[in-house]
């Protein structure tokens, strides 16, 4: 959807993103968390707006050479509505400006919605984590999305 925007999130985005966390994840993150995430030149977190109200959010950490998506969590109320894209094409544009050879994440095995945004963005599957979510032990997908052609990655 053409009129979301996407821009690094700020302290006062936070009443927005810990609603939309709360309404995403079984075991959310802690505004504390939240807050600890913000001004590191490592953590790369950004906010989708829709008509200036926060609907989105995506964080990513820049760890020497790669990217690890963190979290990326639409308000129910606005899902399919093309702000994961949007976040999604955010943290990818940010990874090339890095120089990152990669990006990867975690993502539940059941989270059809996710696994096919992922999928549509170019990530593949390479691994499993047995019972890594703490809940209910499910287990997680590991996907990448390499930046360059993976021969000249050794």
């Amino acid at each position: 959807m053409s009129n979301i925007e996407v821009r690094e999130m700020t302290e006062a985005d936070l009443d927005a993103v810990m609603y939309i966390e709360t309404a995403s994840f079984a075991i959310p993150w802690t505004r504390k968390s939240m807050q600890g995430e913000l001004g590191s030149p490592m953590k790369l977190y950004y906010v989708a707006l829709l008509n200036g109200k926060v609907i989105g959010y995506a964080g990513m950490w820049h760890v020497v050479t790669e990217g690890h998506i963190t979290n990326i969590a639409v308000d129910p109320e606005y899902r399919h509505m093309g702000a994961g894209h949007a976040l999604v094409d955010k943290l990818m544009e940010i990874a090339e400006e890095k120089s990152m050879l990669g990006v990867t994440l975690e993502v539940r095995k059941s989270n059809e919605n996710a696994l096919g945004l992922y999928k549509k963005h170019g990530f593949v599957l390479s691994g499993i984590r047995k019972e890594y979510y703490e809940d209910n032990k499910e287990d997680a997908y590991i996907m990448w999305r390499y930046l360059i052609p993976v021969e000249f990655i050794e």
